[in-house]
C-alpha cells in the first residue's frame, strides 16, 4: 500500500492524495489550488487515463477543481461521491471552468496587443459538463465493492462529515493478497458542530491508518458566538448610518447559512426602523446551489432545518429576497440607494461579481463589508481583514473607509477542540495519522499535539530530497515508524506499523522543515536549472541545506571594481549565482540589495533581472 500526496501538503488547498493498493491506482480528491502560492504542486506522476477511479469528498473547488482536467487530459474512470456531492459539483465545476475561460480571454486580448504567447484554459465549460458523466452517486454509511480481484479487494463508505452539503469522510477497506484487512481512513474536511442547515460531522468508527486535514489544529472558534445577535447588530448600525452590508461570501454552503439566520432575523423583528430590507445575492451560482440545498433536505438537513421543512416553512426563503441572475440585474443594485444587504461571491474577493461591489462600497464610510470565512494570505479579502487602507479594484486605487468586520465562529471547519473529539470518537487509536490539509505551521502543530497524545505521525522535520530527470523535483519517500530527518530517530521509537506505507511529499521536499525556508519562486529555479542568475548552488540538496537557516545578511557595499562596469552582460550569469539573503514574506528586492551577491563577472543586467523578485519564504 502507498500514499502519493499531489496537493494539500502543508497548505490547505488542491487536495489531491494518490493511493496504489490492491493492484490499483486510485485518486481520492483532485483539488486546484488556490490562493497564495508558497508551495508549488506537482503534477501527476501518471497519465490521467491510468487512474482506475477518483473518490471525491466534497464539491469544494479546492477539492474536486481539476477534475474536468484529468477528463481532457484522458481520464474516464468513474467518480464516486455522494448524491449532493454530485449536484453540486454539476454546477461548481462548470462555473469554475467559465472563469477560466474569461480569464484566459482576457488574458489573451492583452497578448496579442503585447506580441505574447497565447494561452488556453485548464479546462472548457465543454469538459467540465462532459465529466458529470463519469459521476457515480452513493449513499452515506454503506460498503460497496470498488475492487475485487486476484491482487486483492478494495471496498468503500461515505460517513456524513458536517462541512458541506453532501460532504464525506471516506473510508476503504483494503485486502491484499496474504493479508487481513485493514482500513485507511480519508477525513476530507472535518466539519464544525453546530452549523447551521446541515448536520454535525460523524465518525467513521474505525480507522487503522488515518489521513487527517488540520486547517485549524492551532485554533479554537471559542464559545459558541450569538450569530443572531452579532448580525443583527451590524445590520441595525449600517441601516442606520444609510450605508449597505457588502458580505463577500462562497457561493455554496455559506451563502446558504447567512440565508437561514437573515430568514430567522426578519420572522423575529430584530430590525428595527428598517421594515422590509432587501437582501440581494448576486451570483448565480448560489442561486443555483440553493436549489440543490432545498432538494437535499431528506439526506443532508440537521433537526432543527428538517423541522422547519416538514411544518411547510421553507428554512431558505423570506420576503424581500432577490436574486440577481444577469448582469443588468448585479449593475442595479448599487444604483439603488436603498440600505440593503449584498451577498456576492467570490468570499475570499478574489474574483467575481463581489469585486464590483466592493468598489461602489468600500470607499464610503457609512458602509460594512462583513467577512463571514476564511481569508487566505494573498487574497484581497485577507488584506482587507489585515488593516489595509488602500487597494487596487479593475486596475484603480481605492480608498477603505467602510467598515471592516467579521462574523467570528461561522466557519466551515472544526477546531482544534473540534478536531480532538472527532479523532477521539474512533473505537481505537489508528496505527498511523498522516496530517495534512493544514498550512505549515498549523499542521506541524497538529502533528506534535498528536505525537504528544501517543498518536504516530510523521515527523516534521527531514531531510531533502531529489531532483529526478526531466526538472521536476522528486517525492520524498519514508516509512511510518521511521524517522526521515539525518539524526538518529529518538528512544523508544514506536514500532513500524504491520503496512508498508511509503509517503511520497508532493514537491521538492514538501514534507520536510527544509522546505519553509524556500520560497515559490526558488522552486521553479531548481526546476530549469538551465535559466539565468539561478539561486541554487551546484546541486537541490547543497540549496536545501543553504536555505535551511536564514542566511546572514552582509554588509553592503560597492561591487567589485571591473564587476558591474560594461564588461559585464546578462549572459555572464551562470547558473551559480551566489544566493540571496534570506527575507520575509513580501519583501521585494531592490537592484542595491542584489549587487553584492551577483556571480563573478556579471554586470548590472544580473542585478536588474534578479530585482522585483518577491520571495516568499516563511518564518521559522
Amino acid at each position: 500500500m502507498k500514499l502519493t500526496f499531489l496537493g494539500a501538503d502543508r497548505e490547505v488547498t488542491g487536495s489531491c492524495t494518490q493511493l496504489e493498493a490492491a493492484g490499483h491506482r486510485i485518486l481520492i480528491d483532485c483539488g486546484m489550488e488556490q490562493g497564495r502560492d508558497v508551495y508549488e504542486n506537482t503534477g501527476l506522476p501518471y497519465a490521467p487515463g491510468t487512474y482506475e477511479a477518483l473518490l471525491l469528498t466534497h464539491a469544494h473547488i479546492d477539492h474536486s477543481g481539476r477534475i474536468p482536467y484529468l477528463y481532457k487530459n484522458g481520464y474516464r474512470g468513474p467518480i464516486y461521491t455522494t448524491e449532493a456531492t454530485c449536484d453540486l459539483c454539476g454546477i461548481m465545476l462548470e462555473d469554475s471552468a467559465h472563469i477560466q475561460e474569461q480569464e484566459a480571454e482576457w488574458k489573451n486580448r492583452k497578448a496579442m496587443r503585447s506580441g505574447a504567447e497565447m494561452i488556453e484554459p485548464d479546462y472548457t465549460v465543454e469538459d467540465a459538463q462532459n465529466v458529470m458523466k463519469q459521476f457515480v452517486p452513493c449513499p452515506y454509511e454503506a460498503w460497496q465493492t470498488l475492487f475485487d480481484g486476484p491482487a486483492g479487494r478494495m471496498e468503500m463508505r461515505f460517513t456524513d462529515v458536517g462541512h458541506l452539503l453532501g460532504s464525506a469522510s471516506i473510508s476503504l477497506r483494503i485486502t491484499e493478497a496474504g493479508r487481513a484487512p485493514e482500513i485507511i481512513v480519508f477525513s476530507g474536511d472535518i466539519g464544525n458542530q453546530h452549523q447551521p442547515l446541515i448536520r454535525d460531522p460523524a465518525n467513521p468508527g474505525h480507522a487503522d491508518y488515518l489521513v487527517m486535514e488540520s486547517t485549524y489544529g492551532d485554533r479554537s472558534h471559542g464559545p459558541k458566538p450569538d450569530y443572531l445577535g452579532e448580525l443583527s447588530g451590524i445590520l441595525q448600525s449600517t441601516f442606520d448610518k444609510g450605508g449597505n452590508v457588502v458580505i463577500p461570501s462562497f457561493a455554496v454552503g455559506r451563502t446558504q447559512e447567512l440565508l437561514y439566520f437573515i430568514r430567522q432575523i426578519k420572522a423575529e423583528g430584530c430590525i428595527k426602523g428598517h421594515g422590509n430590507f432587501p437582501v440581494f445575492v448576486d451570483s448565480p451560482l448560489a442561486s443555483k446551489s440553493t436549489t440543490i440545498f432545498r432538494e437535499n433536505f431528506a439526506e443532508c438537513y440537521d433537526e432543527e432545518a428538517l423541522a422547519l421543512v416538514q411544518s411547510g416553512e421553507n428554512p431558505l426563503q423570506f420576503p424581500g429576497l432577490y436574486i440577481s441572475e444577469t448582469k443588468e440585474q448585479s449593475v442595479a443594485i448599487n444604483g439603488d440607494e436603498t440600505p440593503k444587504v449584498i451577498i456576492s461571491a467570490a468570499g475570499m474577493c478574489d474574483a467575481g461579481r463581489i469585486r464590483h461591489h466592493l468598489k461602489y462600497n468600500l470607499w464610503r464610510p457609512e458602509c460594512t463589508v462583513l467577512f463571514v470565512g476564511y481569508q487566505s494570505p494573498g487574497t484581497l479579502g485577507n488584506a482587507l481583514v489585515n488593516g489595509a487602507q488602500e487597494v487596487k479594484l479593475f486596475g484603480e486605487p481605492v480608498q477603505v473607509r467602510a467598515r471592516i468586520a467579521q462574523l467570528g465562529g461561522l466557519s466551515g471547519h472544526a477546531d482544534k477542540d473540534g478536531l480532538e473529539e472527532w479523532l477521539r470518537a474512533f473505537d481505537e487509536k489508528p496505527k498511523f495519522v498522516f496530517v495534512n490539509h493544514g498550512e505549515d505551521a498549523v499542521a506541524a502543530h497538529w502533528a506534535e499535539k498528536l505525537r504528544a497524545e501517543g498518536y504516530e505521525t510523521p515527523p516534521t522535520t527531514a531531510r531533502s530530497g531529489s531532483r529526478p530527470r526531466g526538472g521536476s523535483p522528486a517525492p520524498r519517500s519514508a516509512t511510518p515508524g521511521r524517522s526521515s530527518r539525518r539524526n538518529p530517530p529518538r528512544p523508544c521509537a514506536p514500532a513500524r506499523p504491520t503496512t508498508d506505507f511509503t509517503i511520497w511529499a508532493s514537491a521538492c521536499w514538501r514534507s520536510s522543515a527544509t522546505i519553509r525556508a524556500v520560497p515559490t519562486r526558488t522552486l521553479q529555479n531548481l526546476r530549469a536549472r538551465s535559466r539565468r542568475c539561478a539561486i541554487s548552488g551546484t546541486d537541490d540538496r547543497h540549496a536545501a541545506e543553504k536555505m535551511e537557516k536564514p542566511a546572514r545578511r552582509p554588509a553592503h557595499g560597492a561591487h567589485p571594481a571591473g564587476r558591474a562596469g560594461a564588461g559585464g552582460t546578462a549572459d555572464d550569469c551562470a547558473p551559480q549565482c551566489k544566493r540571496l539573503p534570506y527575507r520575509r514574506v513580501g519583501h521585494r528586492l531592490a537592484d542595491a540589495d542584489l549587487r553584492p551577491y551577483a556571480p563573478d563577472g556579471a554586470g548590472p543586467a544580473c542585478a536588474r533581472r534578479l530585482s522585483g523578485r518577491v520571495y516568499r519564504g516563511l518564518e521559522r
